[in-house]
């Protein structure tokens, strides 16, 4: 890895979705191993210890996933959801059915490739779930996660979570006021608590204090033709709330492959609600005023994420009172 130049590490980093710092840090070296394996390189299977990592793992899930067999995200980890749907699809073929995608299964895969063609069913079945669960708020499960140990970020979840218990949510904070998890051990709660919509709040920082503004990220890899149709529409609609309502610089939504969008499954938004190196945003933020929009905006996002389209309006113009007064909670 020695071998590569800066400038090929920041171009591999922009393609794959992780952080572009132009050096090879562990998640960048993680993700070069994954990069090198390609479908029929090795047998896939469900490990006992530390799962399997890699491309070919990708394409293996895109491919089944485009046949119709459900192995959940398109994320390059074989799990036992994978598992599952290669043992479907073993079945459906009449090879032996042991959960490997070994040199039969990858033949018959390569065979049916060619004739079996379909939309996008993982769309179709994410959709699908979000309909069902219907535009109330009663119902939902939401987990907001304060990233770090910021007391300001801390305070904007807590007046959100308010907000949406007057609304009949169930709400979940993945920490208190003075304790800090690993990413991984909110990861895990998220995945426990069986989430409908994870919301990781976080403040930016940067080297010099031009850097300003609100941006948004989701689940999505260029690298694998994928991404999260939940989390992109959410993070789209919270990014416009947030910037209709508050004079804070618009740094759009990006696709990322963060292990908090990749490992969390929930449809998982990360909002960055500002830089603390910049003046003018932390100004904001630490007026109580200023938290309590953010607040409102985000959970006006989260009923936007759930009303049908006709029932929708105009962005920045929905208010919690009018929410109580449609009728939208249980």
């Amino acid at each position: 890895m020695s071998d590569l130049t800066e400038a090929e590490i920041r171009s591999f980093q922009q393609a794959r979705g992780l952080d572009v710092t132009g050096f090879v840090d562990a998640v960048t070296e993680r993700a070069l191993e994954e990069a090198r394996w390609k479908l029929g390189d090795r047998s896939l299977y469900l490990q006992d210890s530390q799962l399997m990592r890699g491309d070919d793992i990708a394409a293996l899930q895109a491919r089944l996933t485009e046949m119709g067999f459900d192995c959940g995200r398109v994320d390059g980890i074989y799990g036992p959801r994978t598992e599952a749907a290669i043992k479907e699809f073993q079945k459906s073929v009449g090879t032996t059915v042991d959960g490997k995608c070994g040199p039969a299964t990858i033949i018959a895969l390569i065979r049916l490739t060619k004739i079996v063609s379909g939309g996008a069913p993982s769309a179709l079945r994410q959709s699908a779930t979000q309909q069902s669960r219907g535009p109330a708020l009663a119902n939902k499960v939401i987990v907001l996660n304060p990233d770090g140990d910021n007391q300001l970020v801390y305070d904007v979840a807590v007046r959100t979570e308010g907000r949406l218990l007057a609304l009949g949510a169930s709400v979940f904070l993945t920490r208190g006021a003075t304790n800090n998890p690993s990413e991984q051990e909110r990861i895990a709660f998220s995945n426990k608590s069986s989430a409908d919509l994870t919301i990781s709040l976080n403040l930016e920082m940067y080297h010099n204090e031009k850097a300003h503004g609100v941006a948004t990220y989701f689940y999505g890899s260029d690298a694998h033709g994928v991404h999260s149709i939940v989390g992109e529409r959410f993070a789209s609609l919270v990014q416009r709330e947030i910037c209709a309502r508050t004079d804070l610089a618009n740094c759009r939504t990006h696709a990322k492959t963060w292990d908090l969008l990749r490992l969390t499954t929930a449809p998982t938004v990360r909002i960055d609600l500002g830089y603390s190196s910049n003046p003018g945003d932390i100004s904001r933020i630490s007026r109580p005023d200023f938290r309590d929009v953010i607040a409102e905006a985000l959970v006006i996002a989260i009923q936007r994420l759930y009303l049908a389209a006709e029932d929708d309006a105009k962005t920045g113009t929905l208010r919690i009172s009018d929410l109580r007064k449609a009728g939208i909670r249980r």
